[in-house]
């Protein structure tokens, strides 16, 4: 399937499987949810379109034959380095392999942008998710970081810290 930059045109499906990938009972079909550790929203449309009028910033989508967006990353270039966030897949598609080619097209992005490293922050309490992470070549890279929530995009149910991450591309 076709991995390609998102546009403004997508905010819609975008925001739908954003939050289905991480809040709420639809969430808990996969195994990325934090529906046990934040309430509310992960995005809303709003947030969505301000990001594709940042040109630091892309979004990269996987969809099917039928244009259905599946899968989706934040990149971020942060000087000579790429950010990674909002790394979704729809929970009942998780595992199929989407994740993985999701990862390897932002890893070719961030050479193609000469970026020579991709930074995450991932909850620190997920070990399941850092391991998935570590088994692509990402390392903790020591620093950790409170959850600063804005109570916007997410109620939060208990402390929340975040562990950076990091590749070299």
């Amino acid at each position: 399937m076709p991995i390609t930059s998102a546009t403004v045109a997508d905010v819609p499906q975008l925001n739908v499987l954003v939050n289905s990938a991480y809040r709420g009972e639809e969430s808990k079909k996969g195994w990325t949810t934090e529906a046990d550790l934040l309430g509310g929203i992960r995005i809303n449309e709003e947030t969505l379109t301000k990001y594709f009028s940042n040109e630091a910033i892309d979004i990269l989508k996987y969809t099917d034959e039928n244009e259905q967006i599946l899968g989706s990353v934040y990149l971020e270039v942060k000087g000579p380095e790429l950010y990674l966030g909002m790394f979704s897949v729809s929970p009942v598609l998780q595992g199929k392999g989407i994740g993985k080619a999701l990862l390897a097209a932002a890893e070719i992005h961030a050479k193609k942008l000469n970026c020579d490293k991709i930074t995450m922050s991932v909850i620190r309490n997920r070990t399941e998710l850092i391991e998935w992470y570590e088994r692509r070549g990402y390392t903790f890279t020591g620093e950790i970081q409170p959850f600063e929530g804005d109570g916007l995009f997410g109620e939060i149910k208990q402390p929340i810290e975040f562990i950076i991450m990091e590749k070299m591309v």
